[in-house]
């Protein structure tokens, strides 16, 4: 029976539905007791974070680079939710640009991921972050 308590949320905020559904493999693949989201950019998930006292996730991945509202102003939004400051964010983009990398820090993200071009990379990547759910 799975502890529901126990249970963790993972939310990527992506606007590449090829990105969405590898993420979610990958992250079902390594805990099946994970439940994944994924909304397509910063507005939707900064709405659905708002509207929905209910729904906390313990990781948020967000894109650097979306339409709307770019992943650095999103993680700054969300950083300023008070019922989020115990959630790790990671950025997630395929960016390497130093500068990126240097702000999200300063606004909060708890570390910033290179897209892997391979899913076993990202498996490998999501076991480390996930490691105390693989029990």
């Amino acid at each position: 029976m799975i502890d529901m308590k126990r249970m963790k949320n993972c939310l990527l905020i992506d606007d590449d539905i090829d990105d969405q559904e590898i993420f979610e493999i990958c992250v079902q693949e390594l805990n099946p007791d994970i439940k994944f989201l994924a909304v397509k950019n910063g507005i939707e998930a900064v709405s659905l974070l708002k509207s929905n006292d209910s729904y906390t996730p313990d990781y948020i991945f967000i894109d650097v680079n979306m339409p709307k509202l770019n992943g650095l102003d999103c993680l700054k939004i969300l950083r300023a939710n008070e019922r989020l400051h115990a959630c790790k964010i990671y950025m997630y983009s395929t960016t390497s640009a130093h500068s990126s990398l240097e702000e999200s820090k300063k606004l909060g993200a708890d570390d910033f991921i290179i897209k892997p071009t391979k899913t076993a990379e990202l498996k490998e990547i999501l076991s480390k972050i996930f490691k105390i759910d693989l029990i």
